[in-house]
């Protein structure tokens, strides 16, 4: 009986010692608009015009242009800057990929984050995909609140969810909101 219990209790300790951190969150937003993809495109691909068509973008400060390795830094209405390095821009597909450099818990409560954005044929208009993987800002077993799981698929998916709102908005004439 004695060696059971302390073999149970030795399982458990392991089970405690062997806990990890954070699993990989992702986020998916789509929007359709009434425009052909190449309108679209002409709006959204360029890198470092984000701060035409996003509401929550104060600024943006870009180098690089459309090519792989530009950077662009964004300023938030809300406070913060997310700065983030061009991976991959394929015009001729209507896609991009970019990520996170330097985290900044003010601005979006995640550690660091990858994204995807692309425009597709939809019928007569267009679908746009913005694709979001990143990890909650704090890594630790016991994250408080504001830096979870939740807290970064909340902030992630309004920040897409505004983008790509605000995108419409500017491409079909209406209101962002």
């Amino acid at each position: 009986m004695i060696r059971t219990l302390a073999t149970l209790a030795l399982f458990l300790t392991a089970g405690t010692a062997l806990a990890h951190g954070p699993t990989p969150q992702k986020v998916v937003q789509t929007v359709t608009i009434k425009a052909k993809p190449d309108a679209v495109w002409k709006v959204v691909g360029d890198f470092g015009g984000i701060a035409a068509w996003h509401p929550d973008v104060a600024k943006a400060a870009w180098t690089g242009g459309n090519t792989a390795g530009a950077t662009r830094a964004l300023t938030l209405k809300s406070g913060g800057t997310l700065v983030e390095g061009l991976d991959e821009w394929k015009g001729p597909e209507h896609t991009y990929s970019y990520r996170m450099s330097d985290p900044d818990l003010t601005a979006l409560p995640v550690s660091s984050y990858s994204a995807t954005l692309t425009v597709t044929p939809d019928g007569d208009g267009s679908k746009v995909e913005w694709m979001g993987r990143f990890y909650r800002g704090d890594t630790g077993n016991e994250p408080p609140e504001n830096l979870s799981d939740e807290a970064g698929r909340e902030a992630m998916n309004r920040y897409l969810g505004d983008g790509l709102k605000g995108l419409k908005a500017k491409v079909e004439g209406g209101p962002t909101q």
